[in-house]
């Protein structure tokens, strides 16, 4: 016995499984002792209410909702509208991110002291002063009779009005998939080594997915136009209020600028980490090798600065993506807010912060995997260090 204690491995299983047994303890109990306070206070526990009718109404949903509805549907309806909100966050972010880095990086010094900068005052004020302050200004923009008008946009106090498509929301779905498939697939087929052909020789078929998945948008959206509707809807001033169109809620216009400003700020400090972390030496023979300015940047330091800014631009991301719980704040409807107001009207606190939990966790998981996986992918072979 004393030689088995010896061992380290035996050693090292022993106090796992005591760590194990502990923690299981503590939830065990902790379980318990919620079950106790509920019955004595007369409160019913389980998932059984996620079936019963909210009775109340959301303010901004991209998919049907009616005070009718099951909990369950409002919970979806929050995800989607959380997912909706950080997608165009993070696209956003990325675009201000990309233009701030380059400017930091720069040979110009203007551009330099701009970049510096926005990073030093964006980053430093706290995300809720900034949609506070934004949803202050959103809301103060002028009457719809007096509104903005910037071409087919309208700016005003209750929100911004963009022309919107005539289209059911299944085949406006479907071709957004085909849009982004139209992005996608060219880039796959360009960079895939799947393919057997040289990469010189698929521009046939670099064309041929990008304009076949364009054809299928155009063909989805004539199929899905509503009857005896024109196919863009552009919004009007009629009386006291708009007409047509779509209306970007000014809860949602400010979270979205202050994510994207806020952003911007972190992401840029990434990307231009990402570009010092670009030798010299790989530059300059470039430049020995008779590239231009443009093919240096293109070819050898923006996919080796990908590969340095990937790991910690999914941390970023996945921040961006929580940071969406903000909206509660202002009266988004985003996830959280469902849920806060799940548990006010229901009482189903443990239930409810359970689904948000894992909704997240399901969402930052994804992200990361698919991450994970884009980095696996362009990872430089035979370049890794060994032990």
């Amino acid at each position: 016995m004393s030689n088995l204690w010896r061992n380290q491995k035996v050693r090292n299983l022993f106090l796992q499984g005591l760590f194990v047994a502990a923690v299981l303890l503590i939830v065990i109990g902790g379980w318990m002792n919620a079950q106790q306070t509920m019955q004595s206070q007369r409160m019913i526990s389980g998932f059984g209410f996620l079936h019963k009718s909210t009775g109340w109404d959301v303010n901004f949903s991209l998919l049907p909702a009616s005070a009718n509805d099951p909990y369950w549907w409002f919970f979806v309806i929050g995800i989607v509208n959380t997912l909706f909100l950080g997608v165009l966050g993070l696209m956003l972010a990325t675009f201000i991110g990309g233009l701030v880095g380059l400017a930091r990086t720069s040979s110009n010094a203007m551009l330099q002291l701009l970049g510096r900068t926005y990073v030093d005052f964006f980053r430093n004020i706290p995300l809720i002063l900034q949609v506070f302050f934004w949803y202050a200004f959103v809301t103060r923009l002028p009457s719809v009779r007096n509104a903005i008008e910037i071409g087919p946009m309208t700016l005003s106090s209750r929100g911004v009005y963009i022309p919107a498509l005539n289209v059911g929301g299944w085949y406006l779905f479907a071709a957004a998939l085909a849009l982004v498939a139209a992005v996608v697939l060219p880039l796959w087929t360009r960079t895939t080594r799947r393919i057997d052909k040289p990469r010189e020789e698929r521009r046939g078929m670099v064309l041929a997915a990008l304009f076949g998945s364009l054809a299928l948008v155009l063909a989805l959206l004539w199929l899905g136009r509503l009857p005896e509707t024109p196919l863009i809807d552009v919004p009007q001033l009629q009386g006291l209020n708009m007409r047509g169109g779509l209306r970007v809620s000014p809860e949602f216009s400010a979270l979205l600028i202050a994510i994207g400003i806020y952003g911007g700020a972190y992401i840029g400090e990434i990307v231009r980490g990402g570009f010092k972390a670009v030798g010299r030496g790989q530059t300059e023979a470039a430049h020995s090798l008779g590239l231009s300015p443009w093919q240096t940047f293109s070819r050898i330091s923006l996919p080796l600065a990908l590969r340095a800014m990937l790991p910690i631009l999914a941390n970023q991301y996945i921040w961006l993506i929580k940071a969406t719980t903000m909206g509660i704040a202002i009266g988004f409807t985003d996830f959280f807010m469902i849920v806060a107001v799940t548990i006010n009207q229901s009482g189903q606190t443990i239930e409810a912060i359970a689904i948000l939990m894992a909704g997240f966790l399901a969402i930052n998981l994804t992200i990361a995997a698919i991450f994970n996986r884009i980095n696996k992918a362009i990872a430089l072979k035979g370049n890794q260090l060994r032990s």
